[in-house]
């Protein structure tokens, strides 16, 4: 049973930086391509950053492109996503996922 779990939400000020991780297990996480993807009030999830399974390929919404990183430590099972410069539109819950996989999600609020 894959496992993941998302930690690093909270609230900050516009400007400001995050930095999320979400910990797999049960997988063989090194084979796989990884995702992150949001949800904002009355919205429909959506697409945020994705990276292939060695990490040296990544691509990125329009909206985040220049302001989010994503990354991975295979040995840790572990994905990343740095953003910075946050507005209050990138205001919702942040999902992890592993191709059929979600894991909980972790809650980004950014003040204006």
């Amino acid at each position: 049973q894959v496992q993941l779990v998302e930690s690093g939400g909270g609230l900050v000020q516009a400007g400001g930086s995050l930095r999320l991780s979400c910990a797999a297990s049960g997988h063989t996480f090194s084979s796989y391509a990884m995702g992150w993807f949001r949800q904002a009030p009355g919205k429909e999830r959506e697409f945020v950053a994705f990276i292939n399974w060695g990490g040296d390929s990544a691509r990125y919404a329009d909206s985040v492109k220049g302001r989010f990183t994503i990354s991975r430590d295979n040995a840790k099972n572990t994905v990343f996503l740095q953003m910075n410069s946050l507005k209050p539109e990138d205001t919702a819950v942040y999902y992890c996922n592993l191709g059929a996989f979600w894991g909980q999600g972790t809650q980004v609020i950014v003040s204006s």
